[in-house]
């Protein structure tokens, strides 16, 4: 039935095969239907499932042809042929809820690169309950940014863009639209009260920024116990090296305990996500981390386990603490990757969850092209051989992880152990013992006794944040995948 659909959109006549005796003019516009109905048929975790991704749903090519003519937006018709997508559904009776295209494959790819064009501003939305105005708060700054060069810097407040006082209807279109440069205007808060400040600042995108994951890695020591604190902001198998060399400092310093902050990280590379664990725990290249779950027709190819990791892809020795326990910072932001490593981890050590119930993302992607020849799946090294007509890329659901002794039902997200949330009152400095949820994290390794308050004194209800405006949002996406040509 595959090859029976293998259509190479045409203005033209297709000449006839032995598959297809009918020739048949095929509308060119509708290639880009015909690539994501493609590779969704073969790779799409829920293929099975959603009506008209069914081997046997379309009985001739003009019924097929019809169904892709459906839909002129690419955008439309990819979300309604995804089973029970949340931009067709809702959030209430979504399945998947994570699957996105982009327009561009360059745009994806630099995005998954830690490459973007950004101001360099990570901030968060939220709003007081019950009422339409949202406030942003300022998370951290990426180096080298435009924003660095600006006096503006984590914890500070913002409610207005361009004159505009942000509400539930505008926030998107002031922060995420079109518009390069825009200038915020800065705010007070005292309590559950936000009022306008005279300050003002003025923020530029530009193409190209870097992210480097690794945004604080230290050693502190508390009471004769040294602690290791490495904030860690998304997984860029870019900086894998890197992250190895943090782990050799912790292991010089003769750290006994790791705090690893994920609660800004929305996911990233599975691989990094191996690496990471093994840094951690250990390089037991017999001991599983998580195995891959595929739909009916790959799960029989891509069975193999994913075992935790002896060197890096480089061929450097992996640097592990071999701890028993780790604390680990995560929130409602963290997601895909950051619960991988979570998950991953726990059939091995105790890992003490501190903060919020994490996003719930446990199902990973690949980034697809229209490159027929390699089964829709994007390589670097064969770029020249994707459609030219256009540039889309998709990244559907392919499957799901679980741990080494089966877990993987967590779509409501990870529960704290410690629940606590950070005061956008007093947001503190990322790092510093005395940050809030590091702190609590401390008292936790230390068993000191609280002498403060960890209650927050905002009711506050999260809106979103600016990672899930990047092409990558909060995705889990496989490197590499073996059997296939990938380089």
């Amino acid at each position: 039935m595959r090859n029976f659909f293998a259509l190479l959109l045409v203005t033209t006549v297709l000449s006839c095969t032995d598959k297809d005796d009918d020739a048949f003019i095929y509308p060119k516009d509708s290639e880009v239907q015909n690539f994501m109905w493609q590779g969704l048929n073969q790779w799409y975790f829920w293929q099975a499932d959603a009506p008209n991704l069914g081997d046997s749903r379309f009985a001739t090519n003009e019924e097929y042809v019809d169904y892709l003519e459906q839909y002129t937006d690419p955008e439309e018709f990819f979300f309604q042929t995804c089973y029970r997508h949340i931009k067709i559904v809702g959030e209430a009776n979504a399945i998947d809820r994570f699957s996105f295209l982009e327009e561009d494959y360059r745009v994806l790819v630099n995005s998954l690169n830690g490459i973007s064009k950004s101001n360099g501003m990570e901030f968060g939305l939220a709003r007081f309950k019950g009422s339409p105005d949202i406030f942003g708060y300022v998370r951290y700054i990426i180096p080298n940014s435009d924003a660095a060069s600006k006096d503006i810097s984590r914890g500070e407040i913002f409610n207005r863009v361009n004159g505009t006082k942000l509400t539930d209807s505008n926030y998107v279109n002031l922060l995420f639209g079109n518009n390069d440069t825009y200038t915020l205007g800065m705010a007070d808060i005292n309590g559950n009260v936000i009022t306008d400040s005279n300050r003002k600042v003025t923020l530029t995108k530009r193409e190209g920024l870097v992210e480097n994951p690794i945004l604080v890695a230290k050693t502190v020591e508390v009471k004769g116990t040294k602690i290791a604190y490495l904030m860690y902001n998304g997984f860029t198998a870019g900086f894998n090296e890197e992250l190895n060399t943090v782990f050799a400092q912790f292991k010089s310093e003769g750290v006994t305990e790791l705090v690893l902050d994920f609660r800004y990280n929305p996911g990233g590379s599975v691989n990094s996500a191996r690496l990471l664990a093994s840094m951690v725990y250990g390089t037991n290249t017999n001991e599983i981390f998580i195995r891959q779950r595929w739909n009916d027709k790959k799960q029989a190819t891509y069975s193999s386990e994913d075992h935790f990791a002896s060197k890096t892809d480089k061929g450097s020795a992996i640097n592990s603490l071999n701890l028993n326990q780790v604390y680990v910072l995560a929130t409602r932001s963290s997601a895909s990757a950051s619960e991988l490593v979570m998950n991953g981890l726990a059939p091995y050590v105790d890992v003490i969850h501190i903060g919020e119930r994490t996003r719930g993302k446990n199902e990973f992607s690949v980034t697809m092209v229209d490159d027929i020849a390699n089964d829709y799946i994007y390589s670097p090294a064969r770029e020249n051989k994707i459609n030219p007509n256009h540039k889309w890329a998709m990244q559907p659901l392919m499957g799901r992880n679980e741990n080494a002794v089966g877990f993987s039902d967590y779509t409501t997200g990870l529960a704290p152990n410690i629940e606590i949330s950070e005061d956008l009152s007093n947001l503190g400095v990322l790092g510093d013992p005395n940050e809030t949820l590091f702190s609590r994290a401390i008292q936790e390794i230390t068993g000191t006794t609280a002498k403060r308050d960890y209650t927050s004194p905002m009711t506050v209800e999260e809106i979103s944040n600016s990672k899930l405006f990047t092409p990558t949002k909060d995705n889990m996406y496989l490197d590499k995948m073996e059997s296939l040509p990938l380089q």
